[in-house]
């Protein structure tokens, strides 16, 4: 009597387990391809931590300028131009300790004990030195396949006097995500008097000159961005907006050629 209770008992408990298990797999498959559907166009954000005062970084200036020139629409190619090599004798006119402060807290995630030039972020993820061109087409190649949690569209971009309006759109989930804007200069040319560059001649691209957050309280909005005095008229600038998970990794990228 126990045998004829106690296998009909397994077998109940096998076809529940099956059952349990089927579900989970197809909910699983769901959400698998809940995401899939929810990712977008890859994009690769290149930030360099440069310095007109460093003799190793003008070759990693160059290649971030090759590798924005070689893939236009997907790379982002931005240099935050730091300010601990000011101290040698050159002021780099483009440095500033807020970007230092942004290198250090990439390192800090990064678990890297001190910053360094020159230094290449990708969307925030990893890093690597600037110069470095195997490792920068190893990472390009990587990122341009890799799909993003997120889009942001730019739009009814105006430029004034006073600065630059903009709307926005962002998709995907927005939890604990902001919006970063981001004014870069095209290029410039500076004739270095003193430090380790001194009597050279470097051309400096992609320089950012402004940079604002703004919070992701809905999926779209306004915003506005200031120019600062040391762009000058005529120069050729390009608009950037980043979505920023808290962690620092770039879900999204937008941009936008402007004309002062």
């Amino acid at each position: 009597m126990f045998k004829k209770i106690l296998i009909p008992s397994f077998a109940f408990f096998g076809m529940s387990l099956l059952a349990l298990i089927t579900a989970r797999v197809e909910d699983r498959a769901m959400e698998v391809n809940k995401i899939e559907k929810s990712a977008y166009n890859p994009v690769v954000v290149l930030e360099l931590f440069t310095s007109q005062g460093c003799s190793s970084c003008p070759p990693a200036d160059m290649l971030l300028e090759r590798a924005k020139k070689q893939y236009p629409e997907e790379v982002f190619a931005l240099s935050y131009h730091v300010d601990y090599w000011n101290y040698i004798g050159w002021e780099d006119p483009f440095s500033k300790s807020i970007f230092t402060r942004k290198q250090r807290d990439y390192n800090r995630k990064f678990k890297y004990r001190s910053n360094y030039t020159p230094q290449l972020v990708v969307n925030g993820k990893e890093h690597f030195v600037g110069s470095n061109s195997s490792k920068l087409t190893s990472n390009i190649a990587t990122y341009r396949t890799e799909k993003t949690a997120n889009k942001v569209v730019l739009k009814n971009v105006v430029t004034s006097d006073f600065g630059i309006s903009f709307d926005f759109g962002v998709n995907g989930n927005l939890e604990r995500k902001q919006l970063r804007a981001v004014l870069v200069l095209d290029e410039r040319t500076t004739s270095v008097k003193r430090g380790e560059n001194r009597n050279r001649t470097l051309k400096n691209s992609n320089i950012v000159v402004a940079e604002k957050y703004i919070a992701l309280q809905s999926s779209g909005g306004k915003s506005s961005i200031s120019i600062p005095n040391i762009v000058s008229k005529g120069e050729d600038l390009t608009l950037m907006l980043l979505v920023e998970a808290d962690n620092l990794d770039v879900t999204a990228a937008a941009k936008a050629s402007v004309k002062l």
